[in-house]
């Protein structure tokens, strides 16, 4: 079992910057990769980054260049800058062992 716990999410301006935390615990030593979803109203969950336990990052073509991924051990982080409008979504963290295991989410919201 995983369990993922985020915090940093809130409310920003548009142009503005946050950076999501999301802690792991328990069986992380069998974590193949993290990262981060997210879910606006009325919309599917998406992508918006991951990275692997080798570092390799992939990322949604409407976050790259303005979103960061990075891993320490049992933390994963999303640094977001540039924030839009359109980035306002609950984000989730994401494990994937054998299974796949989901934070509960923080809201990030993107005034205009």
């Amino acid at each position: 079992q995983v369990q993922l716990v985020e915090s940093g999410g809130g409310l920003v301006q548009a142009g503005g910057s946050l950076r999501l935390s999301c802690a792991a615990s328990g069986r992380i030593y069998s974590i193949n990769a993290m990262g981060w979803y997210r879910q606006a109203p009325e919309k599917q969950r998406e992508l918006v980054a991951r990275i692997s336990n080798v570092d390799i990052t992939r990322y949604a073509d409407s976050v790259r260049g303005r979103f960061t991924i990075s891993r320490n051990n049992d933390l994963v982080y999303l640094q977001m800058n540039s924030l839009k409008p359109e980035d306002t979504a609950v984000y989730f963290c994401y494990a994937k062992t054998v299974m796949e295991y989901w934070g509960k989410g923080t809201l990030v919201t993107v005034s205009s």
